[in-house]
């Protein structure tokens, strides 16, 4: 990997790691923490530019929805909170989320 590019991956995990603390809830930083880091471990052999181009575009998406998450969530008022999480109680996804361990 060119120094460049190493750089440039280890600002990408510091920035995920750091947006990634601002979840108010201990569950969702915890995971969101967990997550990063083991995704970073996972792909720390990668050699092939390709690939590496590849993970990096990735890691910016999830950067991304990582940001507007913890901006929703800092944006919402106790009241929104409770809205929020009635209604998605009631949809398919909270029924996913819960059944896949991820709310547990």
């Amino acid at each position: 990997m060119a120094a460049s590019t190493r750089s440039q991956v280890i600002s990408l995990y510091k920035i995920m790691l750091k947006e990634s603390s601002r979840f108010p809830s201990y569950n969702y930083r915890t995971y969101a923490l967990r997550r990063v880091r083991d995704a970073f471990r996972a792909n720390r052999e990668v050699e092939d530019p390709k690939a590496v181009e590849r993970l990096m575009d990735e890691g910016e998406q999830m950067l991304a929805l990582i940001q507007r998450q913890t901006f929703r969530r800092r944006k919402r008022s106790p009241l929104q909170r409770i809205k929020y999480y009635r209604l998605l109680q009631k949809s398919i996804l909270w029924r996913f989320s819960v059944a896949s361990g991820f709310l547990r």
